[in-house]
Formats: C-alpha cells, sequence, structure tokens
C-alpha cells in the first residue's frame, strides 16, 4: 500500500500530464471549493473516458447539483468564453 503523500503526487502527476499544470491546479481547486460527492458521481461515469470527459462530467455533475439547490450556490458565475 502506498502513502496518502505518495498517492496525492501521483494524482497530481496524471492530472498535469493530461491538462496541464494550470488546469490540473484549476481541477483540484474547483474540487476542494464546491460541495461534490465523488461516491454519486463516480456510479455514472463510464470507465472508457479521457481525463478531459471525466473532467467535463465531473463539472456538469456539480453544475446540476448546484443548480438544483442541493449543493449550495457558486461562489462566482460560469465562466463565459
Amino acid at each position: 500500500m502506498i502513502t496518502d503523500t505518495e498517492i496525492k503526487t501521483k494524482g497530481y502527476q496524471v492530472l498535469a500530464k493530461h491538462l496541464g499544470n494550470v488546469e490540473a491546479e484549476r481541477f483540484i481547486a474547483l474540487i476542494q471549493r464546491e460541495p461534490f460527492d465523488y461516491t454519486n458521481w463516480r456510479q455514472d461515469m463510464d470507465e472508457d473516458l479521457s481525463l478531459e470527459e471525466i473532467s467535463q462530467k465531473a463539472m456538469a455533475y456539480r453544475n446540476k447539483i448546484t443548480e438544483s439547490g442541493k449543493g449550495g450556490c457558486l461562489a462566482r458565475p460560469p465562466h463565459t468564453t
């Protein structure tokens, strides 16, 4: 069994490899800032998705529960391009 520190390090390396350092930090900030039920979200996740697709599904799920009133409110309006 590996230590918590090793898990965090390897997890960040995977995120950074697939998203880049800035987007990996952003993903971590989103997860820490927003109420998020990983177990419920994970049950609906497909195994063959890319990290980008997983990230997008997580953000969509967060938005869904936030809008339904189950997860509180957003601290800022959604990002628009």
